[in-house]
């Protein structure tokens, strides 16, 4: 049996009859000297043309190490990928991916100060991939520079063209990498945090640009963020992620209406929103991400839930497929289960793991 032989997560909501993405039962793992760290464990999603699916999750949850392995950029012998991934029904678990590269996928990574060559001038830096993967001469692929530049907004294209990233503002840059990411006009696009580091503003036009594009090049598209009100009117889809596992997955407005993963609900009650009062105080999820080395058995989310039974802490919930909404929860947040789970924690001043829990049903 293989090192990642777990029981798969079956939470899959499917999207296209034709996707552009199918990932089934897919995990990613990497061999350290504690053993096998499961850092994609078992996820499922379809992407159908010119829909966009938004990836949630803290840091460490594996929204980044899931999209870079399918696109294959993680290079690592200690690496371990299993299940599969059909691009545009082709399965490509195994494969080597570069020559998808730029033509058929391509990605917006979230710094763009380090992504990008600081010694190498802008005009060289978008020339050097349509040069490659689209064929084109220097004057072809200059003339295509400053197209994509304009198109992206960036004024004076022509002088950018030779200025270096460290001349640019971090809005400018971010518009650079997206006019390299989509050079070869791609039918799957990833944006990694593609707002990280840039004031509101900035967020908002590097968001609706991306939108703007995706509309005109009918691109599949995953938005990893961690931040659900950038997600939120962003994407068609989200799927939240948690210890490298999909916890809940449905359309977007369905999930904030009607989430039912508690790891769901403690994301969104940690946001602070207008409607607070000044110096309101913030509800942090208390504790930390588990141990993707030596992950906690049953349900990952057990030790900072404030729902927690003792069949959370020894067993994995079942996967629940209600329509177009998955979860995998015993206690979804909004039934009867899980308003007398959280009573019984609340008469018990805490949950089945000992965490703490006050009698406004508030953990700490």
């Amino acid at each position: 049996m293989s090192e990642l032989a777990v029981e798969a997560n079956p939470v899959s909501v499917g999207t296209n009859a034709t996707p552009v993405l199918e990932v089934k039962d897919y995990k990613v793992g990497f061999k350290t000297e504690r053993g096998l760290a499961r850092a994609v464990d078992g996820v499922n999603f379809t992407l159908g043309t010119g829909k966009t699916l938004g990836i949630v999750g803290e840091s460490g949850s594996g929204k980044s190490v899931l999209n870079r392995s399918i696109m294959g950029l993680v290079v690592s012998s200690r690496q371990i990928e299993e299940g599969s991934v059909k691009f545009h029904g082709q399965e490509i678990v195994g494969t080597n991916r570069q020559p998808y590269w730029g033509k058929k996928m391509s990605m917006i990574f979230q710094d763009p100060m380090t992504s990008l060559n600081p010694v190498m001038k802008i005009g060289k830096q978008i020339g050097e991939p349509l040069r490659m993967h689209l064929g084109m001469d220097k004057k072809q692929a200059a003339e295509r520079a400053t197209e994509l530049l304009t198109q992206v907004g960036i004024p004076e294209p022509g002088r950018r063209l030779k200025q270096y990233p460290h001349e640019l503002s971090g809005g400018m840059r971010q518009r650079v990498m997206i006019a390299i990411a989509l050079s070869g006009e791609p039918d799957f696009l990833v944006a990694d945090e593609p707002t990280t580091a840039l004031d509101v503003t900035v967020q908002k036009y590097i968001l609706d640009l991306l939108r703007k594009l995706q509309v005109e090049r009918n691109m599949a598209m995953t938005l990893i963020t961690h931040d659900l009100g950038v997600a939120r009117g962003r994407t068609d889809e989200l799927l939240v992620m948690y210890g490298g596992r999909s916890l809940e997955q449905a359309p977007t407005e369905t999930l904030f209406n009607n989430m039912r993963h508690p790891y769901t609900e403690a994301l969104l009650e940690s946001i602070p929103t207008l409607d607070h009062a000044k110096h309101t105080r913030l509800n942090p999820i208390p504790g930390s991400p588990p141990d993707i080395v030596n992950p906690p058995k049953g349900c990952r989310f057990a030790p900072r839930c404030k729902y927690a039974q003792p069949e959370c802490v020894t067993d994995d919930p079942p996967s629940v497929v209600d329509g177009d909404h998955a979860y995998a929860c015993f206690f979804p947040v909004g039934t009867e289960a899980n308003q007398l789970a959280l009573e019984k924690n609340i008469a018990a001043g805490e949950t089945a793991v000992g965490l703490p829990v006050t009698k406004n049903g508030q953990v700490f």
